[in-house]
Formats: C-alpha cells, structure tokens, sequence
C-alpha cells in the first residue's frame, strides 16, 4: 500500500528531526527579537551627540535646523514608539539612512557584507581542510616527533595576535617583497564585474573575466593568510583533542583488530564519531571571522563589515551602527542554526533529546 500525501505530512509532522528543527527555528526568531532590543537600546546609550554629528558644527548651532532633523527621524517619539518605528522599518527592508554615507543602510550593508564573507568563507575553508589534516596527524603519532611539531605549530597560530601578524605581512609581503598586493579588493586599473553575489572572484568568473578573477584572488591571499592562521591552530588543537577521544573507544579498537585500514577507519568512523565537537568550533570560528575582522580589514584597505562598523562607530553614524549590530547578530544566529541542524541529521540522540 503506498503512501498517500496526507500520510508523508502526517509522518512529517511526526518526525523528531522536523519538530527538533522548528523548535530551533522558533528560538533562534526569539533571539533576533532580543538582538533588536539589545542593538537599539545600546546605541540611543552611546555618549556623544549624533546630531551635532550628522549635521555638523554649523548647522547644528542653529536650532531651527535641530529642530527640523529632530521631527523628520522621529527623535522627538518615546523611546518604546521609536523602536516600533524602527521594527516596522526591519519589516519593510529599511534599516534607516546612514548618517556618514547619507545612503540606506540596507545598500551600504549590501556591499560590505559580501566583501566580508568572501574573504571569512575562504579562511574558513582553508583553516578547516589543514587544521583536520594537521589535527588527524598530530593525534595518530601521538607522542611522536610529528605530533610535538605540529602542536608547536598550533601554538605559535594561536599566540600571535591577528592584528599584528596583519601589519607584518602588509610590511614583508607588499612593502618589501611585492609578491603580493597589499590594499583594496582589485587593482585600481580593473573595474569591478557585474554583481552577481557580490564574491568578485565568482562575478569575475561567472562574466569570463580571467584577468580580473586572478587579481581579485591574489588580492585575498594576505587577508585570508592572516586570518587562517590563528583558525589553523584553533581547530588543529579541537581536531587533535576530538579524535584522540574517538581513537579510545571500543568500536575504532575493534575496527582495527578486523584489519580495517588507517584512511578506511580514520575517514569512515574516527573523523565521524568526532565530527560534533569539531562542527562545534567550526562554527564559533566562522562566526568569528564574519564579524571580527576589523583591524585586518583597516590594514588592508578591505571594504567589508569591519571597515564599515568602525567608520559608523567613529563618527556617530547610530542607523549604521544599529545596521552592523544586526547583522552579526543573524550571522550568528543562522551559524547557530546550521550547526543545530546537521547536529540533527549526524546524532539521532541530539534530535530526540
């Protein structure tokens, strides 16, 4: 007897991974709810004046031109009525007006993002592929020479700080050896491709432009070197840690004795059984790197979020602010959500908890 619509929903509705999902989903809205309140309140707590900021010293002396600007943003409502205003406007797309830029900050937000990611979701893929490698090894010579190498290796990624290791390879990469460019996302003699994701790399290839996706590559090496390195020996450690517990348990000890090969039983059970832990660190460390960014973006000229949320933070620019705020709080709250949900789909136990 096969199975008819209404059933596959019945069953659907049924399913713990479906009701695991939707209870992770209906906290994470909860948590963007709280993220808004939280973004808000802290920039109508900023000291300053973001009047005198927006309009300058000039027209912020006179007080029909203060007045003019109070009643058009609405600064005159109560709080409470503003913050409506303000979730109302989320509803519709519309974070407000920067006051730097004086363009929506939807658009502004729309141009550094991509930036930001293209260069995080590159690091992030590079720390994940060397620090598994290097994690995997370190915890199967344990002890051994290889393993004493690799932990000083991952040591040495997590001891330098970022910002400084970004001003030394500005200094010896650029600056002295010129092997590689040191500022911007392209050469100023190319234009940028069409947008399409935002990803210049992707435009340029989706458009054919060869000669712009191989300087828009080489423009990432330095930022994506500087960030994978301190992510290279975070997860190497978690990796090392996570299978040198997986390699203890009963089932790899008789996956070996059955005469099962090293790569057979490392990629098929050990790296398995140790993926929940490293899914974990995975996704706290691209989070990181979305939303941390900031002083290697400022050493390389790189026009991303970090560059954006210092600049809006510098000049009193609360809508770019509130805007940048928001953001990191649904790329935290989506990187939480994937995690939660291949957490799902790779334990059963995690699911019916």
């Amino acid at each position: 007897m096969g199975n008819t619509p209404r059933a596959t929903r019945r069953y659907s509705a049924r399913s713990p991974l479906v009701g695991y999902l939707l209870r992770r989903l209906g906290t994470s809205v909860l948590l963007l709810f709280g993220v808004t309140i939280v973004t808000f309140a802290l920039a109508n707590l900023v000291p300053g004046d973001p009047i005198a900021a927006a309009l300058g010293e000039g027209a912020a002396s006179n007080p029909a031109t203060v007045e003019a600007y109070i009643q058009e943003r609405g600064l005159d409502q109560p709080l409470p009525v503003q913050y409506a205003t303000y979730i109302g406007g989320l509803f519709q797309g519309d974070m407000g007006i920067s006051l730097r830029t004086t363009q929506p900050v939807a658009d502004d937000l729309a141009k550094a993002v991509p930036a930001t990611v293209e260069i995080a979701l590159l690091a992030i893929i590079v720390s994940l592929g060397i620090g598994v490698a290097l994690g995997s090894l370190a915890a199967y010579r344990r002890g051994k020479i290889s393993d004493q190498l690799v932990r000083v290796f991952s040591l040495i990624g997590l001891s330098i700080p970022t910002f400084w290791m970004a001003l030394v390879s500005f200094n010896f990469f650029f600056l002295q050896l010129r092997i590689a460019p040191g500022s911007g996302r392209l050469s100023p003699a190319l234009a940028p491709p069409p947008t399409v994701t935002g990803f210049y790399t992707v435009d340029s290839l989706l458009d054919g432009q060869w000669v712009t996706f191989t300087d828009a590559l080489a423009h990432l090496m330095l930022p994506v070197f500087v960030l994978s390195l301190f992510t290279i020996g975070l997860l190497t450690r978690f990796v090392r840690t996570s299978v040198l517990e997986v390699l203890d348990a009963d089932y790899v000890r008789a996956g070996r004795a059955k005469g099962l090969s090293g790569p057979r039983l490392l990629f098929g059970y050990v790296l398995r059984g140790a993926s929940l832990p490293i899914l974990t660190i995975v996704g706290l460390a691209f989070g990181t790197l979305l939303s941390g960014t900031v002083l290697v973006e400022a050493v390389f000229a790189w026009p991303g979020l970090g560059s954006y949320a210092y600049n809006s933070a510098t000049s009193l620019d609360l809508p770019g602010v509130m805007g940048v705020g928001l953001v990191v709080g649904v790329v935290y709250l989506s990187i939480n959500f994937a995690v939660d949900l291949l957490y799902g789909v790779l334990d059963p136990r995690v699911r019916l908890a």
